[in-house]
């Protein structure tokens, strides 16, 4: 996978959708409970967290909203003991890239600033065979990966995500949308990694953000952390994160 130094940030806020808590709230308590049966990090050492974009063009207007609100995924993680994060994204038609480690907020929004939109296919196959490539050089905590469409084989990203699922790597899928090809492949890559997926809409991002902040934590302190994190947030963030889909 190449190489770049480019930047990027998280996204924002949504409407409340009455019909949909139930099964919203029921998501976000899978994706706690999933979270404990995967083994944290090793204590002592900075947590690594793959963090991956859709980067076609139909991306565009929450990749601007993500690049203002990255810094949450920083947020918690620095106080539990520090997180590193690799940006990995693919667009047009075959590039992917891989950033280097970042440790803090402004080094993402560096990396995420500096990439633009590119009509294109996913390129999913590749982000979790790359996750594989990097735990192979040092431990990968989690994966994110962030994206809105699937255009590929299945059964290739359900062999990829059973990989990473040997390895202890979640991977925390979260769809912008309601494409229902793509929902389908999302929750099986989240299912065969025990990982989480959830679905937020542009009006969301705000919820979008708490979910990555959620990840940061546990790929920086494991599932105390995470837990820790939803006592906290069990009036406000939660509250948002029911909203979402």
């Amino acid at each position: 996978m190449a190489s770049e130094r480019d930047k990027t940030t998280p996204a924002p806020r949504e409407t409340p959708s009455d019909p949909a808590a139930a099964s919203s709230r029921a998501e976000i308590d899978a994706f706690i409970k999933r979270a404990r049966t995967v083994a944290p990090p090793v204590e002592g050492k900075r947590g690594r967290l793959v963090f991956a974009l859709d980067a076609t063009m139909s991306r565009q207007p929450t990749w601007d909203t993500a690049c203002r609100l990255q810094a949450e995924m920083f947020r918690e993680a620095a106080a539990i003991g520090g997180l590193d994060v690799q940006l990995v994204y693919f667009r047009g038609l075959s590039e992917c890239r891989a950033s280097r480690w970042v440790s803090d907020g402004a080094g993402l929004g560096d990396l995420m600033g500096r990439i633009h939109c590119v009509g294109g296919h996913t390129q999913i196959r590749k982000i979790l065979s790359h996750a594989r490539a990097e735990h192979g050089r040092a431990k990968v905590a989690a994966l994110v990966y962030v994206g809105d469409a699937m255009e590929e084989g299945i059964d290739d990203l359900a062999a990829g995500a059973g990989e990473l699922g040997l390895l202890g790597i979640p991977a925390f899928v979260f769809q912008e949308g309601h494409d229902p090809i793509a929902e389908q492949a999302f929750r099986e890559i989240a299912r065969l990694t025990r990982g989480a997926y959830c679905r937020f809409d542009l009006s969301a991002a705000h919820e979008l953000a708490e979910l990555l902040r959620a990840a940061a934590v546990y790929a920086a302190g494991g599932v105390k952390a995470l837990a820790d994190l939803s006592a906290k947030r069990s009036a406000g963030a939660q509250k948002l994160l029911a909203q979402m889909r």
